[in-house]
C-alpha cells in the first residue's frame, strides 16, 4: 500500500510512519515543519514539505497516486483552542476539507483521520464507548467532529471510505528506540514529569487531590503510541478490504491516576520530580476511561504497550538521549 501521511513528522505522526513501513508500506509524509521535525521522518519515507492549506500544493503531492491518506495534521491544544479558534477553524475545518477533497480527486479513496476522544466532551457514564453521546466542551474536539461529519457526507456522496480514530491520552515512544524527536511545548502529564526528571522544570502541579477516586488525583486512559500507530495501519488495511468505514475508540482502557504515574516515574527515572499540590482546573472530570470494544471486534488491535512501566521508560529513554543533565 502506497500511504502519505499528512502531518507525519510530528510525535504520533512519526510513530504511524514507522508502523506503515515495518509492514512494508511506501510511505510519504507531508508536513509544514510548524511543529514537527524534518530529522523525525524516517529513512525510507519520501518528504514533502508543505501546508494543508496550500491547495496547489496538496494537490501536486496527491497527482503521483496514493492509496491511502492518514490526516495527522490538525492544531490539538483544547485550551489554545478556546482562545483563538479562528486558528482552529482554518487549519483543522478549512485544512481539512481541502485534504477530503483533494483526495477524492485524485482518487485516493481511504482516508484516516486522527479524531479525538475531546468529541465526547464531560463523561455521561464510564467506560466511554462509541455510542456515548458527542457533545465538544472545547473547540478543538468540536472541529475533530467537524471533521467526521465532513467525513461522513463524502463517503455518502463521493464514494470515500474512512476511519476516525478516537485516541484518548497518546504517550510514550518507540521501544526500539528509533524515534529521538521530542514533542514542542509539550502540554501532557508524561511530558511534564520528563522535563522535571531532567531538570528542565523545578516541579510539577497536580491539579486537584480531592476527587472520588482512590488517591484523590484524576484518572487518565493513557494508550502508548505505537500501539496507536499499529490501529492505524489496521485501520488502513481495514476500510480498504471491507469497503466498510470505521469509528473507533483507541484507549488501553486502564486508568492511571497523577499520582500514579509521578510516583512510577520516580521509580523508574531515579529522580525526586518535585510535586505541588494545586487547585483543581475548571472542566477537569475525575475519570476518563475508554471502551476499545469496537477497535477490537472490528480491527483485532489491543493496547499492548500501554502498561505504566512501558510508557514511562521508553519517554525516559528519549528524554535522557536529549537533554537529560
Amino acid at each position: 500500500m502506497k500511504v502519505l501521511l499528512f502531518g507525519g513528522a510530528g510525535y504520533i505522526g512519526t510513530h504511524v510512519a514507522l508502523a506503515f513501513m515495518d509492514r512494508g508500506d511506501e510511505v510519504g509524509i507531508y508536513d509544514n515543519l510548524s511543529s514537527g521535525l524534518r530529522s523525525n521522518v524516517p529513512d525510507g519515507a519520501a518528504f514533502y514539505e508543505g501546508d494543508i492549506l496550500d491547495r496547489a500544493r496538496v494537490a501536486e503531492v496527491l497527482s503521483e497516486g496514493w492509496d491511502a491518506a492518514v490526516h495527522l495534521a490538525a492544531f490539538k491544544a483544547a485550551g489554545e483552542s478556546m482562545l483563538k479558534p479562528e486558528k482552529y477553524s482554518e487549519n483543522n475545518i478549512t485544512g481539512s476539507l481541502i485534504l477530503i477533497t483533494e483526495c477524492e480527486k485524485h482518487d485516493c479513496m481511504n482516508f484516516i483521520l486522527s479524531s479525538s476522544a475531546a468529541t465526547y466532551g464531560e463523561p455521561q457514564y464510564l467506560p466511554i464507548d462509541e455510542k456515548h453521546p458527542n457533545d465538544p466542551t472545547n473547540y478543538y474536539g468540536y472541529t475533530k467532529l467537524a471533521i467526521e461529519e465532513n467525513l461522513k457526507w463524502y463517503s455518502k456522496l463521493r464514494g470515500m471510505r474512512f476511519a476516525a480514530l478516537r485516541y484518548f491520552n497518546a504517550a510514550g515512544y518507540d521501544t526500539e528506540g528509533r524515534m529521538l524527536g521530542l514533542e514542542r511545548n509539550p502540554a501532557n502529564l508524561l511530558p511534564i514529569i520528563m522535563e522535571c526528571a531532567c531538570g528542565i522544570r523545578k516541579q510539577i502541579g497536580i491539579f486537584g487531590t480531592d476527587y472520588d477516586t482512590p488517591d484523590g488525583t484524576c484518572i487518565r486512559d493513557y494508550v502508548h503510541v505505537s500501539d496507536l500507530a499499529e490501529a492505524h495501519v489496521l485501520a488502513a488495511k481495514y476500510i480498504s478490504e471491507e469497503k466498510e468505514n470505521l469509528i473507533v475508540n483507541l484507549g488501553s482502557e486502564k486508568g492511571i491516576s497523577v499520582k500514579e504515574m509521578v510516583e512510577a516515574a520516580r521509580r523508574i527515572t531515579g529522580k525526586e520530580i518535585p510535586a505541588v499540590d494545586s487547585p483543581r482546573r475548571a472542566g477537569d472530570p475525575a475519570r476518563l476511561v475508554a471502551s476499545s470494544a469496537l477497535a477490537h471486534e472490528k480491527l483485532g488491535w489491543t493496547a499492548r504497550k500501554s502498561d505504566v512501566d512501558t510508557l514511562i521508560s521508553s519517554t525516559w529513554m528519549v528524554y535522557q538521549k536529549n537533554v537529560s543533565k
